[in-house]
């Protein structure tokens, strides 16, 4: 998952107010004062919104510029590429976005912004949402949708209501950072494993984790090193920072329990929230994972090497299975694509622990809320920027974002559906720098935007992942996959959503939770981030001991508390559509 609320609340208001006396104008006073601000419009200033009432076009000649503060960009956005200036045509505003700064997570700027009470126009403030709202920073988006979104309401369709803060405040602070709907025609599963060494096993999926042992050591006792003389690794994590979150939390969720995608919790039958790590089925999960660092399966670096290096290991061929997510190590697996290498990149499986576990990575768990773009009190001109958002929302504003300029980056073919050329297909695939040069895809998160499948009036999907085309776009070992198993997708390998009830409530890591219950759970969070690492690597012997002290820390920390405070939270999220 591509957001997760990762470290403490790194300062709090008094906190950063005084850090700014004392710093001077150090690095985080510059990022703040310098480009979390909210700056005046560079051509139109106050003025009156550039867009139409039917959000579709630019009605004047003026562009107004809204400040937009994005927790998940890694990598400046000019505003430059022929997307972002085809929609500026479109709407006649601009975004000038700022970010978090020297790697660090958003909670720090945001603090900071609360402090200065100084906020941009347009905020995804991620998982400092909560302490947004709190401080009254974010604007109540209800009635300028109801007069102005019918692109946004249209979009969300019979999830609109579940947009809301809570029974007891229907309030419209955010919309939806994720796909709204849809299915999924590919999917990274539990983990991940080279195509050689799935080859090697004829392609029979493992049905457990034993069995999964069996495949990376077989594998590497036939190619103990690559062909340019690199070591072979079995399994290699990235756990320095945040990550550890996607690699080493996360999938023990999925793989011990097959529970779905609530990041540290377990929700229950009676929709009671445990804090997973409590599990007795992860324990064992991360057991085993302790027995492979032991046995030198496991990356003897993982700890402590830095997320460049992880993508760098996986770039040059060496690492034979992957615990993560496509979205986090696909940089490394286009190295490999663009030197042909497709053996060496990874088949994303549905793996458990046992045979009774059923993986949950086609699990629809509804409409994904309380992490989403917002509108600041602060906003110089609200009106402009809900129109541009639905806009973004409009059949013409979502093909223009996911596919691109016609005739450059998609074609248009006798029967009126969009299309991309092998040469596009191949430039996107390879090229680390697609959507930042062409701006395809580049503006759409964390924006408002429909899952892949769902058709548009013209009978063209949305998004450029279709069925058919996830079907021609198979590289040479997805291809050879899909004949050897007798399908025709990958994901027909893994358990179907059909065979899965949506819950009434989203997905838990997303929301925007009270600052009471947020300091808990970090706090529970640095808890389990060192010990679970501790567990890991230490010897099999002191495994249990290991387990025993992080559970009792865990619970002096405050997990029974926040247990029950989760419990709560979805009780109320449940009443909102119930």
């Amino acid at each position: 998952m591509k957001s997760k609320r990762v470290c403490a609340l790194l300062l709090t208001t008094a906190m950063v107010v005084g850090t700014l006396a004392g710093c001077g104008g150090g690095d985080n006073s510059g990022a703040s004062t310098g480009t979390d601000s909210a700056p005046a419009a560079t051509d139109s200033g106050d003025s009156a919104p550039a867009a139409s009432d039917d959000g579709s076009s630019a009605t004047s000649g003026e562009v107004i510029e809204l400040t937009f503060f994005n927790a998940d960009a890694n990598q400046d956005d000019p505003w430059t590429d022929p997307v972002a200036l085809a929609i500026t045509e479109k709407t006649g505003v601009k975004l000038k976005t700022t970010r978090p700064v020297g790697g660090n997570d958003e909670s720090e700027a945001v603090a900071l912004m609360i402090a200065e009470q100084n906020y941009p126009d347009i905020i995804f403030a991620k998982g400092s949402a909560g302490n947004m709202i709190d401080a009254g920073a974010m604007m109540d988006m209800t009635d300028l949708i109801e007069q102005y979104g019918p692109n946004i309401k249209k979009l969300y369709g019979d999830e609109f209501e579940k947009l809301k803060q809570s029974a007891d405040d229907p309030s419209i602070y955010q919309l939806s950072a994720y796909n709204v709907g849809g299915t999924k025609f590919k999917d990274a599963g539990n983990m991940q494993i080279q195509w050689a060494a799935l080859k090697a096993k004829d392609y029979q999926i493992p049905k457990n984790l034993d069995e999964l042992e069996t495949m990376i050591k077989d594998y590497i006792a036939a190619n103990p090193t690559t062909d340019d003389g690199l070591d072979r690794i079995g399994i290699s994590l990235s756990t320095s920072d945040w990550h550890w979150l996607i690699t080493l939390g996360n999938p023990a969720g999925f793989i011990a329990d097959g529970a779905p995608d609530n990041g540290q919790w377990i929700v229950t039958e009676n929709n009671e929230g445990v804090y997973k790590f409590s599990s007795a089925k992860e324990r064992e999960y991360f057991r085993w994972l302790c027995r492979m660092y032991n046995e030198g399966i496991l990356d003897p670096d993982f700890a402590t090497q830095t997320h460049e290096d992880y993508i760098a290991k996986i770039a040059s061929g060496r690492v034979v299975a992957l615990f993560d997510k496509d979205w986090d190590y696909q940089d490394g697996e286009k190295v490999l694509k663009a030197d042909g290498k497709y053996e060496l990149t990874y088949a994303g499986l549905p793996v458990t622990m046992d045979e009774n576990t059923k993986c949950p990575s086609l699990m629809y768990q509804g409409l994904t809320t309380g992490t989403g773009v917002g509108i600041t009190t602060s906003c110089k001109d609200p009106v402009a920027a809900i129109k541009f958002i639905d806009f973004l929302c409009s059949d013409e504003g979502q093909v223009l974002n996911k596919w691109g300029i016609e005739g450059v980056n998609y074609f248009i073919d006798d029967e009126g559906h969009r299309y991309r050329t092998p040469e596009e297909i191949k430039y996107s695939q390879e090229d680390a720098d697609y959507s930042k040069n062409t701006g395809v895809g580049f503006h759409n998160y964390p924006f408002p935007s429909y899952g892949d499948g769902i058709l548009d009036p013209t009978g063209s999907t949305y998004t450029t992942t279709s069925k058919q085309a996830v079907i021609d776009e198979y590289n040479v070992e997805e291809k050879a996959a899909v004949e050897a198993w007798g399908v025709e997708l990958i994901v027909d390998m893994f358990p179907q959503p059909d065979e899965f009830e949506t819950p009434d409530y989203s997905p838990l890591w997303a929301y925007a939770m009270p600052l009471e219950f947020t300091e808990i759970v970090d706090k529970l969070d640095e808890v389990a981030w060192s010990a679970l690492i501790k567990c890991v690597t230490g010897t099999e012997a002191e495994f249990d001991a290991n387990y025993d002290a992080m559970i009792a820390e865990l619970e002096a920390t405050g997990m029974t508390e926040a247990e029950d405070m989760m419990t709560n939270i979805i009780a109320e999220k449940v009443a909102i559509v119930q």
